[in-house]
C-alpha cells in the first residue's frame, strides 16, 4: 500500500473510531471528509459525471388502447344506454429513459419496451427542455430503439466497445427510475454474455450489479472514463426492486442495431438456414467427439446460406469467426445482429476432419402452402415452417402466415403469426405432417393454435 493511501486509511479508521465513542471534533456539525489528503484528491465521479448526465433523457409515453367489455359491447347495450357506436379507450403512461449518442442528428437510443408501440413520445433533457420525439425505429428481438429530437445544443456519449469488458470492470447506471429525477448508481460488471433470460430474441447481456429499477430502462451503462458499454434493460427480482441483478444491451450489439434502424427503419435480419443442437455427452459419444464443444447441425434448408456452403446434418461447427463457438445462442445471436449480405466464417468438423467454410447470410426463405390444397375450409390460410425465432422461442407445428379477411378461417380466429400445434388430437410436427392431411377428410376440422398468450382450440366449419 503507498505511503498516501496508508495514511489515508488510517484518517478513516481514526475517524471511524473517534466517532463510535462521540468524541468527533467539531462537535454539534456534521463530520465531512476532507477535500484531500496529504495532498492526493479524494476520488469521486463527480467530474466524469458531469460529462455523462447531460447526455441521458427522461422518456415520458402515452398509449390509446381500446377498452372491450363483454356486456357494453353488445350493440342493443349500447343503444339502450345511448352509448356511442365508437369503442371506449383508455390513455396508459410510461417512463423510462434514453440516451443521446448522436448530438448533431439527435438520435436518442431507448428500449423498444419504452417506446414500442406509444402514441406519443416527450423526451425531457437534463436542462428541463422537453420534445416531442419522433420514432425512427424499434427492433423487439434486441430490445433496442431509437428515437429523434428537434433539439440544438446536445451533448451526447462516446460509445465503448463492450467487447472489451472484462469481469470486475467498474460501471455506473444512470437513469430515471421511479420518475424520481434522474439518478446515479454504481457497481462492477457481474457477468457477461448473458442469455436465456426471455424477453427478447437475440441476448448477450451485461450482468451488473449497479443498481435498476423500474424506470431506468433504456438509461445509460458507463465505464469509469464516461463512455456508453451498455443500454440498462431488465433486472431479475422476486419482488420487483432491485436485489443485485440487473443486464444491459452491449453498446456492440446496439450500435449494430442502430445503424439498421436508421438506414431502414427496422433490422433486416440474414439467416444460415441450419438449425443446430447444443452437444450433450451422449451426442458426444455417438458423433466420437472428444468434448462437447461447438453445436450440432441437425437439419439444413433448402437453398439457404448453409446449403450453398456445403454443411450437412451431423457436422459439428466448433469456431464461429475465428472465435469458440460455445452455444446455439452464440450462433443465433451472430445470425440476427448481421445484416444481410454479412459473410460469415465457420469452423466445421465432419468426420474427425476440421475444415473452415465461408458462408454469405441471406433472407430466411420458408416453404409454405396454400390451405385450400389441404381442405377446402381452409381456403384463404398460408400456412409456412416455423422460422428461427419461432422455434428457439419453443414452438412447433407450422406458422400462419397469412389469413384472407372474411374466410372461413377468419370467422373461426385464425389470425395471422398464429401457429398450429395440432390437428385433433394429433399433434403436428412441421410443414410435411399437415401435407398428409390434403384429401383426407375431417367430418370436424378442430385445430390446436398457439400464440404469446397461450393455446386455445379453433373449429372451422
Amino acid at each position: 500500500m503507498s505511503q498516501p493511501h496508508s495514511r489515508l486509511l488510517h484518517w478513516l479508521t481514526g475517524l471511524l473510531a473517534a466517532a463510535v465513542i462521540g468524541i468527533v471534533p467539531g462537535a454539534g456539525r456534521a463530520a465531512t471528509l476532507p477535500p484531500a489528503v496529504d495532498g492526493q484528491p479524494m476520488p469521486s465521479l463527480a467530474p466524469m459525471l458531469t460529462r455523462v448526465t447531460p447526455a441521458v433523457v427522461n422518456i415520458s409515453t402515452k398509449t390509446r388502447v381500446q377498452v372491450r367489455d363483454a356486456y357494453f359491447d353488445d350493440p342493443m347495450v349500447r343503444q339502450f344506454f345511448g352509448l356511442p357506436a365508437a369503442p371506449r379507450e383508455r390513455v396508459e403512461q410510461s417512463l423510462g429513459s434514453g440516451v443521446i449518442v448522436d448530438a448533431a442528428r439527435g438520435y436518442v437510443l431507448t428500449n423498444n419496451h419504452v417506446v414500442g408501440g406509444a402514441d406519443d413520445i416527450s423526451v425531457t433533457l437534463q436542462d428541463g427542455r422537453t420534445f416531442k420525439g419522433k420514432l425512427i425505429g424499434t427492433d423487439p428481438d434486441t430490445d433496442v430503439a431509437v428515437v429523434q429530437i428537434p433539439a440544438q445544443k446536445l451533448q451526447a456519449l462516446p460509445l465503448a466497445d463492450s467487447s472489451r469488458l472484462q469481469v470486475g470492470d467498474y460501471v455506473v447506471a444512470v437513469g430515471d427510475p421511479f420518475g424520481l429525477g434522474q439518478t446515479v448508481t454504481a457497481g462492477i460488471v457481474s457477468a457477461l454474455g448473458r442469455s436465456g433470460l426471455g424477453g427478447t430474441g437475440y441476448q448477450n447481456f451485461i450482468q451488473t450489479d449497479a443498481s435498476i429499477n423500474p424506470g431506468n430502462s433504456g438509461g445509460a451503462l458507463v465505464n469509469l472514463r464516461g463512455e456508453l458499454v451498455g443500454i440498462n434493460t431488465m433486472i431479475f427480482s422476486p419482488s420487483g426492486g432491485n436485489v443485485g441483478i440487473g443486464f444491459a444491451i452491449p453498446s456492440a450489439i446496439t450500435t449494430e442495431v442502430m445503424a439498421q434502424l436508421v438506414a431502414h427503419g427496422k433490422v433486416q435480419r440474414g439467416s444460415l438456414g441450419v438449425q443446430t443442437q447444443a452437444i450433450t455427452p451422449r451426442i458426444a459419444q455417438l458423433l466420437k467427439l472428444k468434448d462437447s464443444n461447438g453445436v450440432v447441425v441437425t437439419g439444413v434448408s433448402d437453398d439457404s446460406a448453409a446449403a450453398h456452403a456445403g454443411l450437412q446434418a451431423g457436422d459439428v461447427l466448433t469456431t464461429l469467426n475465428g472465435k469458440p463457438l460455445r452455444s446455439e445462442q452464440e450462433l443465433r445471436n451472430t445470425e440476427g445482429l448481421l445484416p444481410l449480405g454479412s459473410s460469415v466464417q465457420l469452423g466445421v468438423l465432419r468426420d474427425g476432419h476440421s475444415r473452415e467454410v465461408n458462408a454469405t447470410l441471406s433472407a430466411e426463405k420458408l416453404a409454405s402452402i396454400d390451405g385450400g390444397q389441404l381442405d377446402p375450409r381452409l381456403s384463404g390460410v398460408r400456412f409456412s415452417e416455423l422460422s428461427e425465432r419461432q422455434r428457439s422461442d419453443g414452438f412447433y407445428g407450422v406458422a400462419i402466415s397469412a389469413v384472407q379477411p372474411g374466410s372461413r378461417a377468419a370467422r373461426a380466429g385464425l389470425s395471422t403469426d398464429d401457429v398450429v400445434i395440432g390437428v385433433g388430437n394429433q399433434r403436428l410436427t412441421g410443414l410435411r405432417m399437415l401435407r398428409g392431411l390434403a384429401g383426407v377428410h375431417l367430418r370436424q376440422l378442430v385445430l390446436v393454435v398457439a400464440d404469446a398468450d397461450g393455446s386455445r382450440y379453433v373449429v372451422v366449419n
